[in-house]
């Protein structure tokens, strides 16, 4: 028998219509496969769980296929155990599995505790935790509270992992009994919706979100918008209002923009970018930022992994480690760059290793140039919570860093190519066509994390080891010397 499950129902609350073809054409919804970065996230949420459940001794973890499932439970709380993992409820269509449910024999009463790995309690949690609850009312349960249990941010890792201490138990019951009502319709209103054979017809609702927040098959359900439109228009998500107007209107394209239409500053550059194919340089603008910079240049990018569980003392859930660096140097003006890295390869903390690399490296003069330079400083910022003694050294190094990317948030270099975009992945095909990532086998940060992760799994074999660690250097080798190149482009530019 068909039902909706609570994460059909989550989607449902997003896009009703991606929630039905996840349903009913599955094929569209997974046309696109996961990237290895979405199924590790998955993974870590699973870890997470399976860790949170020692914090409730002698439970009982149901088991068997999702056919089973509801009649293991059933047996399973004719004993009134103390706690459940992963019991499974259907009733009237609609299913879900709880991480935690737990009896108080002598009341009969039942508490729910749904764990997340993440920091903090999200609107998104709370709905989770109300769509459990009301169904588990239905099914003959009294529950008297719920509780979302999730990574403490502020907890800091000794020697080993102390998992009361890094988890949060916030009360959300209240919370629940406030939106009770309107879950209940939206419990009704999903299942009759996703249940229905007859494929619900229009563009879906992610048509008045920007392009960032668009679903799996927004492509399917809306073919006549633009792969570059109005959806793509800087921050538009920002400004809902502005959006419904233009799609209840009918203007998808560019192009059909009204002239009277209001923009922000950006947003309109983007667009006479866009419509005149003509570049905007503010060259006055970009020779004052890079004029003030002091020689030697050092054209610098991290890597590093972020787990939600502290893999070292001294770490905190999503914590930086920093594993990689690599620093093109630029020694006096015409000088070419010298090349030096860093990669970590051991199964303890580098910190200290990255550090001394570092100061070895980056001398004590001259700017320090990165892409996005709130990454970088706040990863010098957590080496230095580990490592006192070189807090006033990362202070200083931060005090020379220059944001790159800079010149292109203040608008000083607008094309038509760049999308409304300023990564340097979008920057670089524009002021350095000769670079590419596309030969490389690693082509975003993301990646390269997990390929670091695997390369100290001590489960892979020398030559394994060798190609990965070719990879990762060549990958962090092309972001630093990819700002030295854009940098180089953009000095051309003012001397035009």
């Amino acid at each position: 028998m068909a039902y909706i499950s609570k994460t059909d129902y989550l989607l449902w609350r997003e896009c009703p219509k991606n929630a039905w073809l996840r349903i009913h054409k599955p094929e569209l919804y997974s046309s696109a496969e996961l990237t290895e970065f979405e199924r590790s996230i998955i993974d870590a949420g699973i870890e997470v769980e399976e860790i949170a459940r020692s914090l409730f001794p002698h439970g009982t973890l149901v088991t068997g296929s999702i056919d089973e499932a509801p009649q293991s439970t059933c047996r399973l709380l004719a004993s009134k155990p103390r706690t459940l993992f992963q019991p499974v409820f259907e009733r009237d269509q609609l299913f879900a599995k709880i991480d935690v449910l737990q009896c108080d024999p002598e009341t009969d009463e039942y508490t729910i505790q749904e764990v997340k790995s993440s920091t903090g309690v999200r609107e998104e949690h709370v709905y989770d935790l109300a769509f459990q609850v009301l169904l588990l009312r239905q099914c003959g349960l009294d529950i008297t509270q719920a509780f979302v249990v999730h990574l403490n941010p502020d907890y800091v890792r000794e020697e080993d992992v102390d998992v009361p201490q890094l988890f949060m138990t916030v009360d959300v019951t209240e919370r629940i009994a406030q939106i009770s009502d309107e879950v209940i319709q939206e419990m009704q209103a999903s299942r009759m919706y996703l249940l229905s054979e007859a494929e619900p017809q229009g563009p879906c609702s992610c048509i008045y979100k920007g392009r960032s927040k668009h679903c799996s098959t927004f492509d399917y359900s809306n073919p006549y918008i633009p792969k570059y439109g109005i959806h793509d228009i800087a921050r538009i998500g920002n400004s809902p209002n502005k959006l419904k107007e233009l799609v209840e209107a009918g203007v998808f394209e560019l192009e059909s923009l009204p002239a009277a239409f209001k923009l922000t500053t950006a947003q309109r550059a983007q667009l006479d970018a866009y419509r005149t194919g003509k570049t905007i340089v503010d060259r006055l603008a970009i020779s004052k930022e890079l004029g003030d910079l002091s020689f030697p240049l050092h054209f610098i990018d991290y890597e590093t992994f972020a787990s939600p569980l502290p893999l070292f003392p001294k770490y905190s859930p999503y914590d930086q480690i920093p594993l990689q660096y690599s620093v093109h140097i630029v020694g006096s003006p015409g000088e070419e760059p010298i090349h030096r890295d860093f990669l970590h390869t051991g199964s303890y903390d580098p910190s200290a290793s990255f550090l001394s690399s570092l100061k070895q490296h980056v001398v004590p003069f001259g700017a320090i140039i990165v892409w996005n330079k709130g990454f970088e400083s706040h990863v010098n910022d957590e080496i230095a919570r580990r490592l006192p003694a070189a807090r006033d050294y990362l202070f200083e190094f931060n005090d020379r860093v220059y944001d790159l990317m800079e010149i292109f948030t203040k608008q000083y270099f607008v094309h038509k190519d760049l999308y409304g975009k300023v990564s340097i992945k979008k920057v670089l095909p524009v002021l350095a066509p000769q670079l590419s990532y596309s030969p490389l086998l690693i082509h975003d940060g993301a990646t390269a994390s997990l390929v670091w992760k695997k390369l100290i799994s001590g489960q892979l074999s020398d030559v394994e080891c060798a190609k990965l660690l070719a990879q990762l250097r060549e990958y962090c080798a092309l972001d630093s010397y990819g700002m030295y190149a854009i940098w180089q482009a953009l000095m051309g530019l003012t001397k035009n």
